[in-house]
């Protein structure tokens, strides 16, 4: 099939497409067609057109998932005015100062979000739409208000009998800004990731590339966030354009939760982070795996194999057993869980991406990937490596394609430290194999310098400590004496309670030490941990479940 260049006219035709199949659900809530969500982009239209909202302004758009939020969001694209989609675990100040700093005219937000905000903070602003039912809950004119209650009737006016036909929406172009991403950075407030609908289109082709088997009979589970791109492209828009029914998690997405909606709705697609594959494993499989008579069976030859095809047939059923492939982005997988995933072979493969990109830059099939690999380059993009030596010596990862983005909001300065000649610096650091495969070596801005000059990525030491028993999370971060390396350890408490051993800090401490001594050895000497510290709480984390490292650097 012959798809256009335009994504709104990829939403018309899978709205006339589907017009009667489900569209959108909230999970154990309401339900929406492709003709029902049709009717609400329209009149979102009409009170646009009340507001006299010109194509090419922006609206903001903040809520947790849920239907809503994706009819907001259409409704926004195809009326030709730019999506500036806001993360909800954003702090109300950061919620005012985004808003404002991305000349948004309206925003459409969470009602529980709208509680702790307050409209003088967003003097821009013509009017603040709440979500659940669209209400309007500030306007700069009265007469805003009065427009929303009138929506229905003059959309009864415009259209006495909205069918397919009525459909007309803005025609976008490959340049023309879609969207601007206000990603968690390293450095106060985060930057505005300029998106052109090239980018847009070109991800949502590449999930045709990386998952043909899906069709307008397909569901997909919607668990990470909408607002972020990872989710945003690869459980929403893609699957709307094909006329797959889309389901949202609205509760706190945890291990629980998912895997309930796993197997009730059976997806056809998963698409997750590492940190829920790792609790998995950790909770579901570990308590298995370390049985005395397991790790028994597990040595025989030809037992193991029963023994493993066992778990690996769990653990699908788990996730309901109708998908192809779990696609992992977002974060480096743990080296043991992925490791252990491999030999069960269960259908994983971690990709890699970043919002700039809108966001991927590699993939590879399941049953094609490597391990600790993040794929190859996706189609007609180029990959290459900042180094005299690709294949061995880790150097920055350069990425030049469709994908790419136009530059930061209002910062020229951002963007020329990160465009080479159309090269994007990621700022990730890795290597090349021989075949094209991609391997990550971890940030160039967490990249700790050892004492002779060697180059530490603490992901990797990371990996090692969180395989550890009773380690929840950690990070490596420079120690207090120069060229030492200290670990900031969150214990997981609950299983310590559990086995009943003490849990004060110095205790804790005393523990992890010993250990440490252990994997210590397994480390350069560069590398080794001479100091830990217990820290009593997680570690904050931005939507995508990684570590906001800068928080816990030492200066």
């Amino acid at each position: 099939m012959k798809k256009s260049s335009s994504l709104n006219a990829r939403f018309e035709e899978s709205l006339k497409k589907n017009w009667d199949r489900p569209a959108l659900s909230d999970y154990h809530g309401k339900t929406l067609t492709y003709g029902e969500v049709a009717e609400m982009i329209a009149k979102i239209h009409i009170f646009f057109d009340s507001c006299g909202i010109q194509k090419g302004d922006k609206i903001a758009l903040c809520s947790k998932n849920q239907a809503n939020w994706t009819v907001a969001y259409l409704a926004i694209l195809t009326y030709g005015a730019v999506v500036v989609p806001l993360l909800h675990e954003f702090k109300p100040g950061a919620i005012h100062h985004l808003v404002n700093h991305s000349d948004a005219k309206l925003l459409f937000i969470g009602n529980v979000i709208w509680e702790n905000l307050n409209a003088a903070e967003m003097p821009e602003l013509e009017a603040i739409i709440t979500l659940t039912e669209f209400d309007v809950a500030y306007a700069r004119k009265p007469e805003y208000t009065e427009f929303r209650t009138k929506v229905n009737e003059i959309f009864k006016e415009h259209y006495p009998d909205f069918s397919p036909k009525d459909i007309d929406y803005h025609e976008d172009k490959p340049e023309d800004l879609a969207l601007i991403s206000y990603t968690s950075g390293s450095t106060g407030f985060s930057k505005g990731v300029m998106l052109p609908y090239r980018s847009m289109v070109y991800n949502i082709d590449f999930a045709y590339y990386a998952e043909p088997q899906m069709n307008n009979q397909s569901r997909v589970v919607s668990m990470l966030p909408t607002a972020h791109m990872f989710g945003m492209q690869f459980e929403f828009l893609y699957e709307f354009c094909i006329g797959a029914h889309i389901f949202f998690l609205t509760r706190l997405p945890s291990p629980k939760v998912i895997l309930e909606a796993m197997k009730e709705i059976k997806p056809n697609l998963v698409v997750s982070v590492p940190l829920i594959l790792e609790k998995i494993y950790k909770n579901m499989l570990v308590p298995f795996i370390s049985k005395n008579y397991i790790k028994m069976f597990l040595s025989l030859p030809m037992i193991d194999q029963i023994i493993l095809n066992t778990i690996r047939q769990r653990l699908i059923d788990a996730f309901g057993g109708q998908f192809e492939e779990v696609i992992v982005g977002g974060a480096p997988l743990n080296r043991e869980v992925e490791a252990f995933l491999r030999r069960i072979k269960f259908p994983l493969t971690v990709g890699y991406g970043m919002t700039e990109c809108g966001p991927i830059i590699s993939y590879t099939h399941w049953n094609k990937c490597r391990l600790y690999a993040c794929g190859k380059a996706a189609p007609k993009i180029d990959i290459k490596i900042d180094s005299p030596d690709p294949e061995n010596v880790p150097g920055e990862i350069l990425v030049k394609g469709d994908n790419v983005f136009l530059g930061y909001y209002k910062n020229p300065e951002a963007t020329k430290a990160v465009m080479d000649h159309k090269w994007l610096r990621t700022g990730d650091m890795g290597v090349i194999d021989k075949d094209g495969y991609l391997f990550i070596r971890g940030r160039s801005k967490s990249m700790i310098l050892g004492p002779s000059g060697q180059n530490i990525y603490p992901e990797e030491i990371e990996s090692s400590i969180n395989n550890l028993a009773y380690v929840g999370e950690s990070l490596v971060v420079e120690g207090e004496d120069a060229g030492s390396l200290t670990a900031l350890i969150y214990p997981d408490f609950d299983a310590i309670e559990h086995d009943g051993l003490p849990a004060d800090t110095a205790s804790l401490t005393k523990m992890f030490m010993n250990e440490m001594k252990v994997t210590n050895l397994e480390l350069p000497t560069y590398c080794k941990v001479t100091e830990v510290q217990i820290f009593p709480e997680e570690f904050e984390k931005t939507p995508k479940r990684s570590i906001k490292r800068y928080l816990y650097h030492r200066r």
